[in-house]
Parts: C-alpha cells; structure tokens; sequence
C-alpha cells in the first residue's frame, strides 16, 4: 500500500508548482496577456456571454470585432479620434493571452477551429503589413544621448544603462533584469561579473549571463577608448557611488534625499530614457517631437549595435541571442543587402 504524503507537503508542492508557471512567462507577457483577458471579458460582457466553456465562434467573432475598432466602449468615435486601428501582430498576441488564460483554467481553447483559423487568416490577407520598427541608435548618436545627461548620480546610472544596453545588444527587460551577481534575487533575469585587465591584449570588460527570449546566453562587454564612453567603466562607477554591490543592479533613485533605492528599476524607464536623450540630442531632426516619440525605445539600442557593428553576422547573431539569422537582418537598418546577387548568379 501506498503511503499518501502530507496534505500540507501537498498543499507547499502546489504553491511551488503555481510559482513555477508563473514564471514560464516574463512579468511583461504576463501582464499583456492579463490585459488582453479583461479586454476580452469585458467585451463578452458587454455582448452578454459567459467566458466558459471556451466558444471558438465567438473568439472568431472577437477577432472581428477587434478590426472593426467595436472592441472598446468609445469605439464608434476610434475614427474621429484619429486612433490607429489593432494590427496583426498585437491581435495575434491578444489571442495568445486568450488561450494561455483559458489553458490556466484547465479549458484550452482549440485555435485550429475553423471560426478562429479562417477569420485569422483573413485578417491577415487583408490587414497584414511588415512590423513597425524602431529607429536605431548608432554609436555617434549614443555618444550625443551620453553627452546631455547631468553628471548626478541619476545621470551616472543612466550612462550605464545606455552603454550597456547598446554594447551588450539588451532588450529592455534584460538590462533592468541584471544583477550584481548569481542567485541573489528571485526576479533577477541574469548578472554581471567584471574581470579587471589581464595582461597584454586583455583589458578585461564584463561578462553578463542573461536568460534571454532563447534561454540562457553569455554576452562579453570590452572596454572602450575612453572611461566616459567606456560601459564598463561606466558600470563600475555607477556601482561604486550607488553603493551597489548585491541584488539588483539598477534601481531608482529618491528625488528628495538622492538615496539609492533597493527595489529594481521597471524596464519602462530604459523606453523612456531613449526617447528622452533622442529628443535632447536633436536625434532624428527631420521628424516631428511626436514622430520622434514613437520612433525610438528600448529596441533602439538594441538594433543600433546589429547595425553599427562590422563583424560577422553570425557573431552579431550569437551576441543578440538570435534563433536565426533572418532574426538579425531584421535588425541591422544599414547592411549591404545586394551583396549577394542572384540576379548575376544566374546569369542575366
């Protein structure tokens, strides 16, 4: 016979269980799927359906609903607001939060059935564009952004965020992820160690261990020409007058007494600190302010290394952390794309 475990082992087994699905997801999925629930259930509402059991037809008619701008309560003004109708891809992704939710409920919802797949695929005939991109920031750009912060702790910790994001190719939530070292937070999405010079031709940089869209990947930061330049001399004294020397890396900063806080940046800052340096650079003159808003974010450091650097793709790929290398040409906005030429190859 048997014996049957504790009913409180239990009970602490599916606690750690429920933790551990929480965690499949990054805090930033998991909070765009939870929106896209409520929008989704309150739309049911509104048309007086219940959520469960999970209908295909009326997910397909949600879908339609979403294109057409009926979703939310002031959607027959969306026109003469002038609000740029749901794309694809943030459809696609609605309807991924959909399913994770309705899975979570033990009622998976069946995306092949044809009310779902067929008014999909028509969407995206119809609707279908390339993605929006955002502009990238190259590295004499990155140098003017440095350039018009304050020399505050503030702007020393915002020069290394900068630097490192734009050296180390980072998504946003991987640079606020970081921290100063292994295992010391539960958050945490990676960390740093920096290696000092080690002797002719090794400087020494930093190496971060990331956990990444595409698991867990190694990137290597050398040092630059220059300490005010330099991301890990820019590191290193961001951690030295922060005080920084466990748990997260970059966290906030009181605005009454200076005082570094505990808790973790949001990634939302790294967003707003590239478009607010963009704009005090004079980045991108040609665009309106509110053109050079929407132009510039997180990713924009992102794909300013993947064109700014001229080695090899495949080491560009390795360091983004990319799962092909299509991947990365999308990021690379300056490349020679006639290089290969199968027009001549073929001999015409």
């Amino acid at each position: 016979m048997i014996e049957r475990a504790p009913e409180h082992h239990l009970a602490a087994l599916s606690e750690k269980a429920r933790d551990y699905a929480r965690n499949a997801r990054s805090d930033n999925t998991r909070r765009a799927y939870d929106a896209d629930w409520r929008q989704f259930a309150a739309w049911l509402r509104r048309q007086g359906l219940d959520p469960l059991p999970p209908d295909p037809q009326t997910v397909g008619l949600y879908l339609a609903a979403c294109v057409g701008g009926a979703v939310s309560a002031g959607a027959r003004n969306i026109a003469a607001r002038g609000r740029a109708p749901v794309s694809v891809a943030t459809l696609e992704r609605r309807l991924a939060g959909i399913c994770w939710h309705y899975r979570q409920r033990g009622a998976p919802l069946d995306t092949s059935d044809r009310h779902i797949s067929t008014v999909l695929a028509g969407i995206r005939r119809a609707h279908g564009r390339p993605p929006l991109q955002k502009e990238a920031i190259f590295a004499d750009e990155l140098l003017a952004m440095l350039s018009v912060l304050e020399m505050d702790l503030r702007g020393i910790r915002d020069r290394a965020i900068l630097a490192i994001g734009f050296s180390g190719g980072l998504r946003r939530s991987e640079i606020i992820g970081l921290d100063c070292g292994p295992d010391q937070t539960e958050d945490g999405a990676g960390w740093v160690e920096i290696f000092p010079p080690a002797g002719p031709g090794n400087e020494g940089g930093a190496v971060l261990q990331i956990s990444g869209k595409t698991g867990w990947r190694e990137v290597e930061i050398g040092r630059g020409s220059r300490p005010e330049t330099c991301p890990v001399a820019l590191l290193e004294t961001w951690m030295r007058l922060g005080r920084i020397s466990r748990g997260p890396l970059f966290r906030p900063i009181a605005r009454k007494n200076g005082g570094v806080s505990s808790e973790r940046l949001t990634d939302k800052h790294v967003a707003r600190l590239v478009q607010k340096t963009a704009l005090a650079a004079g980045i991108r003159g040609d665009l309106t302010e509110g053109e050079r808003r929407l132009a510039f974010g997180g990713h924009s450091l992102r794909a300013g290394l993947a064109s700014s650097a001229q080695i090899e793709e495949a080491h560009v790929q390795k360091h983004l952390g990319h799962a092909s290398p299509e991947m990365t040409r999308r990021y690379q906005r300056k490349r020679d794309r006639f290089k290969v030429n199968l027009t001549k190859a073929a001999g015409l």
